[in-house]
């Protein structure tokens, strides 16, 4: 409850609200982690592709250039003439010109059933393979809020569980904000033993000599560093300049 302890500004970036609709840091860790878990699938998707349009272009850069056909044609011609008029000449006529023959023969053929045929992947059968990657990449995106229930689910079958883990929760961050502080003081204390710049010097002289320059030159939270604003409490301290926003005043 913030009623009961009001987070600071440091602290609130280390916890999950489920009622905030944005990717909060702790929830951002874990989705960057799971989104360069893709990474590999990703890349060795690309190269699939890529080695599948590769090959294509080399089959289709053959299919188109490696065609060869082939025209024969042959003709023979085979005639016999026998001269004269005897009974000899009649008889070889009759014999040896069986063997007259003539003929003619052109043949076609070509190597197009030996060349490939390569058929490459259509745009849809690409967004078809990269889709299951882009759903996972989303699933990464979106299971950081399915992943706010847990807490809700567990406490509603261990309530006694749910109250020890918020009484450790409680008595943690009280035991951080106590060494926190411990330590910034010891921080202030030795940027106040340190001799001020020149630049702070003569902002602090400004701030003096014109006190309606304080809206221009705004100063900063000594802690955490947030801008300057009516809320903000100065040291009451005359010697010391240190300006504190609300939360950490």
């Amino acid at each position: 409850k913030q009623t009961l302890l009001p987070l600071l500004k440091e602290e609130v970036s280390s916890f999950i609200f489920p009622c905030k609709p944005a990717v909060q840091r702790p929830e951002r860790q874990h989705m960057v982690m799971e989104l360069l878990r893709c990474i590999p699938l990703l890349l060795f998707l690309i190269f699939v592709c890529g080695l599948d349009h590769f090959i294509f272009t080399v089959l289709s850069v053959i299919q188109n250039h490696s065609f060869i056909e082939y025209s024969y044609q042959a003709s023979h011609h085979l005639s016999v003439n026998v001269m004269g008029t005897s009974l000899m000449a009649q008889l070889l006529r009759g014999t040896i010109g069986a063997l007259n023959t003539s003929f003619e023969s052109e043949m076609e053929t070509s190597n197009l059933v030996c060349l490939p045929r390569p058929s490459g992947m259509t745009r849809q059968q690409y967004l078809n393979t990269c889709l299951p990657l882009g759903l996972l990449a989303l699933l990464c995106l979106a299971q950081v809020y399915p992943f706010r229930l847990r807490r809700a689910i567990a406490a509603f079958y261990f309530p006694k569980r749910e109250k020890a883990r918020v009484l450790f929760l409680y008595n943690k961050l009280l035991r951080q904000r106590k060494n926190f502080l411990h330590l910034q003081r010891g921080r202030v204390a030795r940027q106040a033993r340190q001799p001020p710049e020149l630049g702070t010097v003569l902002l602090r002289w400004c701030h003096r000599r014109w006190p309606w320059l304080r809206r221009c030159l705004r100063q900063k939270c000594t802690l955490c560093g947030t801008p300057e604003t009516p809320q903000h409490q100065p040291c009451p301290n005359p010697d010391c300049f240190a300006l504190y926003c609300e939360s950490c005043w």
